[in-house]
């Protein structure tokens, strides 16, 4: 054990002094995050299309399962005033939402006839989506942090790149293993790829001098004191300065209108594809995973690089343009949807389109945060990008009863225009002024609190 440690200590493997560690890390707990969305959110409502399942039950279905990720707003302020800081300011929670993780993976074997026990799988999805989305919010305040601030835009190309890839692979393995050993075995079985990837949290540390577990040798560091909040009344008033500035506003608001999108067409694609296309369950996940594979590999590699080369706003009016075109493209070619080569270029269009128009949107969002809550401030922004997901998912239902599929992606393409509009309006040097004045007044009072004790 004694051995161990020297050799940790020598190789520098802490998250805050190594690039490469840092990126290997957020990639692994990113793909973590991608395996329960995978299964949740494509391959169960997959398999309920081809089961003969109606579009109103799928979108209830994955609106529960979507309403978790909504709740990651009330975790983040808990988890910044609460932690075992020996171990890390967030890296206690990550162990903890990733056990959770494994055992929400091993209770859906316990659903009896989950196709005709929708109440059940729901309640079994909640649970995965719970664990999943308390995982997310704890990686993302470690990546906050432990990333410096010239590291972020790529940072989050490679973990969004990675999560994508995730999810890709855990749709198409799911929907292999649902087909092969059937629905609860194969879905229980994803536990064992979380419990390797829960290995990666557990051997490396934040910053030196940590303890790895709470029965191990070590303490908190000076940084990790510094910036730990001890008041909820001070986590209070902080995220209220900066989330009602003028710019945190629209980008909140135009988070949950692309949200929506996001959660239309991710309930939309399988019943299109396989109700009104004729597809097998099977093969929607193929053409799923290599799209989504496709677009996270080029997150990965390049994502980033180009926001932070082009600037933020610049390439998410892109992105948000390209999906614009591809949408309502599709819409005027319902003569041409019998061919898949059309509907695979479509799907893979989509996919990277929504791989890097994520990149650059958690790119600004990280930008409009204030350190000192920025973790909170952060979850709040995807907080409302998930609730617009559970709102997408369950407008399917009712949307599909009033309109024709081609007049649902011309609907849907909506949604990035206006997303489109709002951000045009976010004003960063006048943000980043606000800010700053928040820091200097912050550190007056923390000086005056000083003399005052003396």
């Amino acid at each position: 054990m004694k051995r161990a440690k020297e050799f940790m200590e020598k190789s520098n493997l802490f998250l805050t002094e190594n690039t490469v560690l840092r990126y290997l890390n957020f990639s692994a707990l990113y793909i973590a995050q991608g395996i329960p969305e995978g299964i949740t959110f494509f391959a169960i409502p997959a398999w309920m299309a081809m089961n003969g399942k109606t579009p109103m039950e799928i979108g209830s279905f994955v609106a529960v399962i979507g309403i978790p990720w909504s709740f990651k707003i009330i975790v983040a302020p808990l988890m910044d005033r609460y932690t075992i800081l020996s171990m890390g300011r967030k890296r206690p929670w990550v162990i903890f939402g990733q056990m959770g993780l494994i055992l929400s993976f091993l209770s859906i074997a316990f659903v009896n006839d989950p196709l005709n026990n929708l109440t059940g799988l729901m309640i079994s999805g909640f649970f995965i989506s719970f664990f999943g989305a308390f995982q997310d919010v704890a990686t993302d305040g470690m990546a906050i942090d432990v990333v410096p601030p010239n590291e972020q835009a790529r940072a989050n190309g490679i973990m969004w790149g990675s999560k994508t890839i995730g999810t890709a692979l855990s749709l198409i393995v799911g929907t292999t293993l649902i087909n092969l050993i059937g629905f609860s075995t194969a879905v229980a079985s994803l536990s064992i790829a979380v419990m390797l990837i829960m290995l990666v949290p557990i051997c490396f540390r934040e910053r030196p001098g940590e303890k790895l577990m709470p029965w191990t040798k070590g303490e908190a560091s000076i940084a990790s004191k510094t910036v730990q909040l001890e008041s909820w009344s001070q986590i209070l008033r902080s995220t209220l300065k900066v989330v009602t500035l003028p710019s945190s506003i629209i980008m909140g608001t135009a988070t949950f209108f692309i949200g929506i999108m996001f959660g239309l067409m991710d309930t939309l694609l399988p019943v299109f594809t396989i109700q009104e296309l004729g597809w097998t369950n099977t093969s929607y996940s193929e053409v799923y995973s290599a799209s989504t594979i496709f677009g996270g590999f080029l997150g990965l590699f390049v994502g980033g690089a180009l926001v932070d080369f082009f600037g933020k706003r610049r390439m998410l009016s892109i992105y948000l343009i390209f999906l614009i075109l591809t949408l309502t493209s599709f819409a005027f070619l319902p003569s041409l949807w019998h061919k898949d080569l059309m509907v695979y270029i479509f799907i893979l269009s989509y996919y990277a389109g929504y791989t890097f128009l994520c990149i650059a949107m958690f790119a600004i969002c990280m930008q409009l945060c204030w350190s000192t809550v920025a973790a909170t401030q952060f979850t709040l922004f995807m907080a409302l990008s998930n609730m617009g997901r559970a709102w997408g998912a369950g407008l399917l239902g009712p949307l599909k009863e009033n309109l024709t599929w081609d007049l649902m992606f011309l609907w849907i393409a909506i949604l990035p225009l206006t997303m489109l509009v709002f951000i045009q309006f976010i004003n960063f040097i006048k943000h980043k002024k606000h800010i700053d004045g928040f820091i200097i007044a912050h550190e007056n009072l923390a000086l005056l609190n000083v003399k005052t004790d003396k």
